[in-house]
């Protein structure tokens, strides 16, 4: 059974935060058991700190691995200019080399079936030059996801979707792979934007 953390929990939003703000609790807390505890107990504000410096070190690592705004958008420009076939070849070389078996699919609703771990994924990725993505080709993934009977749905936009179709994404557990994912997933291609 995999664990997950509520969204709202007060872990979640310090992961999602700066670093330096779990950290900066954590610093209070313990100033706080100094200033308000006898002198014996004072070390339990430690104790009580101790899971938000952990917090402030996993979201520090996390945002010290994110990549720069300057390589989300050298990764954006570059994946714009790709025609079809060669995007398809780089996301496709993207996820084998993160350990997917890839198959390109024909149909309209998605591009690609991988499979890791035993479990399957569908991949839309034909409209990623799209600068506005409506609701329609969501659903039309969401389809190909019960037909294929898959666990998981991504859909590649460079572009921005509509707050129905963000709505919708989130209500359906669709994964959308936009600037910080695709420089992530294709870090070379962030590279080759910046260069130009």
């Amino acid at each position: 059974m995999k664990l997950k953390m509520a969204e709202n929990s007060l872990f979640a939003i310090l992961l999602r935060s700066s670093w330096w703000i779990s950290i900066a609790i954590a610093a209070g807390l313990i100033v706080a058991a100094a200033a308000l505890l006898p002198p014996d107990y004072s070390h339990f504000g430690v104790v009580v700190a101790l899971p938000f410096i952990v917090i402030g070190a996993i979201a520090g690592w996390k945002q010290l691995q994110a990549p720069s705004p300057a390589r989300i958008a050298g990764t954006i420009d570059t994946v714009r200019a790709m025609g079809w076939n060669e995007f398809a070849e780089a996301i496709e070389a993207a996820f084998r080399a993160d350990g997917y078996v890839v198959t390109r699919l024909a149909g309209q609703a998605a591009d690609f079936e991988m499979q890791k771990g035993g479990r399957t994924v569908l991949l839309a990725g034909k409209r990623w030059k799209v600068a506005r993505t409506g609701i329609e080709p969501l659903r039309e993934l969401v389809a190909a996801r019960q037909k294929r009977d898959a666990q998981e749905c991504l859909y590649v936009a460079t572009g921005e979707l509509t707050d129905n179709a963000r709505r919708f994404a989130t209500q359906n557990r669709i994964r959308i792979l936009s600037g910080p994912d695709l420089a992530r997933l294709m870090p070379a291609a962030g590279r080759a934007g910046k260069n130009r």
